[in-house]
């Protein structure tokens, strides 16, 4: 139990870290490019934003660290959490493409790339811990939110 909490401790703080990195991409035209653009009837209020991304955060790190306590060892706990990094790197290319870049079609492009990894990642997740997996269903339906409100960001935005 005790090994379990420090892998679960060690992927939360992973996922926060990388939530905050990806921040500093957000936060550098979140204040003003992003105010400038066309949005869908949709878009949420800024402040939403953060509080739900962190919840996410938390959620993902929980998730990992239960698959993560399974064993490395496992062939299949491997790559159950390859396919974990791999989506949270997207993740964070998402804001730095978006945001940082200021490209909302390639931000496009990386975030149903992102969508597919964290759907391929659930298959994985629920191999090895059905909890784990359902805990990824709230990322998941927020990415897929995120998918459509980019799309209609980039076709506001010719």
């Amino acid at each position: 139990m005790k090994k379990r909490l420090i892998y679960i401790s060690i992927s939360v703080l992973v996922c926060l870290t990388i939530g905050f990195l990806s921040s500093i991409a957000t936060q550098s035209s979140v204040n003003d490019w992003y105010l400038t653009l066309n949005k869908p009837v949709f878009t949420p209020p800024s402040e939403l934003f953060a509080p739900v991304w962190t919840a996410l955060y938390i959620l993902m790190g929980i998730a990992a660290g239960i698959v993560w306590s399974k064993g490395y060892h496992h062939i299949w706990v491997k790559t159950a959490l390859y396919h974990f990094v791999f989506q949270l790197l997207l993740n964070a290319l998402w804001s730095i493409v978006f945001f940082g870049l200021k490209n909302p079609l390639l931000g496009l492009v990386v975030i149903l790339v992102l969508l597919t990894m964290i759907i391929l990642t659930i298959k994985w997740f629920k191999v090895i811990s059905k909890p784990a997996a359902f805990m990824m269903i709230p990322y998941v339906l927020w990415v897929a939110f995120a998918s459509a409100l980019n799309y209609k960001i980039w076709e506001l935005n010719p």
